[in-house]
């Protein structure tokens, strides 16, 4: 039986639950994360590793983080070393797409292959428990004063939290071009920035903080999503008079030049690493929503957001 073909048929079992971990024990997946070891993608990356071996769908997974750029080099290396091959995966999602627009990279995301989004996630910004700023409000009070006091720190240029700072610039009255933001190559170097006060105003995805936050190390001041989060007690920006909301997807990616059915293979491998317990158990630790879509669906979506990004982004002062 064809690998792809057999991947279905335990696809199938996957979803009644019904097939033996051992059962995809083939495959050998090398996993670029385009990003330094402690942030977002890197997380993901490893849960999602964890649930393809768990699962049975891959026999081993190798790890290769190659920071810089908002995945920017992470991708071109991705693309220029791995065509053709069937078992390479990559990890990406929002940041990348807003790092690509800011940025001139010398390779294009269009190259490599969709297979799945996977999960959203929204971002929290926070302050080191010693600041003096206790809520969001005394923030943009400090913010509309002088703009360039608040350092705002979080992830590459163009990531979700940097989009996010400048859309409450631009909501608040202040000009988004005067923003002071300090972009990090890893969500570990912009923990560090905001434990060690360094910046003013800590942003990044809530699972990355969560340890921070509940330890008291840093006081959270408001998450960017519609509502808030389940079973965590900080406010939106809506609820603060803020009306900017943004969210942070992350998916996966094949590599250039694969066949339909060795993207059929992959799609079909990631699926049944979603219905795993291990991947349940890390969503629900690290706060992530459920947001699969695959084939065609996830490639408009991709476009789509692209092109939404890009708007936000300019109408932000961003580009």
């Amino acid at each position: 039986m064809r690998r792809d073909t057999f991947l279905k048929s335990m696809a199938a079992l996957a979803a009644a639950g019904s097939f033996p971990l051992s059962a995809f024990a083939a495959a050998n997946v090398k996993m670029m994360i385009p990003a330094n070891p402690g942030g977002g993608w890197d997380t993901t990356g490893r849960a999602l590793g964890k649930a393809l071996t768990d699962s049975g769908a891959a026999a081993t997974v190798s790890y290769d983080n190659k920071g810089g750029a908002a995945g920017a080099l992470g991708l071109a290396q991705f693309v220029n070393g791995s065509k053709g091959d069937p078992n390479a995966i990559m990890v990406m999602g929002a940041v990348m797409l807003g790092g690509l627009i800011t940025g001139k990279p010398p390779v294009s995301l269009s190259q490599a292959t969709p297979i799945a989004r996977l999960s959203s996630e929204y971002n929290v910004f926070v302050v080191p428990a010693s600041s003096p700023f206790k809520s969001m409000k005394e923030v943009i009070e400090q913010l509309k004063k002088d703009p360039g006091s608040v350092k705002w720190g979080g992830g590459s240029r163009g990531s979700t939290e940097h989009i996010a700072a400048a859309m409450i610039a631009r909501e608040v009255g202040v000009d988004p071009a005067k923003i002071n933001y300090v972009a990090f190559r890893g969500g570990g170097e912009a923990t560090a920035a905001v434990l060690g006060g360094n910046v003013t105003v800590g942003g990044s995805g809530y699972s990355e903080f969560a340890e921070y936050i509940n330890t008291g190390k840093m006081k959270a001041l408001a998450v960017t999503s519609e509502a808030r989060l389940k079973g965590v007690n900080v406010p939106t920006l809506k609820e603060q008079g803020i009306n900017v909301v943004i969210g942070n997807w992350r998916g996966v990616y094949g590599a250039p030049g694969i066949t339909p059915a060795q993207r059929q293979a992959l799609t079909d491998m990631i699926l049944v690493a979603l219905k795993s317990k291990t991947w349940i158990e890390a969503s629900e630790k690290n706060n992530w929503t459920p947001a699969v879509l695959t084939g065609p669906a996830f490639e408009k979506f991709v476009d789509d957001d692209f092109a939404a990004l890009r708007a936000t982004m300019v109408k932000s002062g961003m580009v």
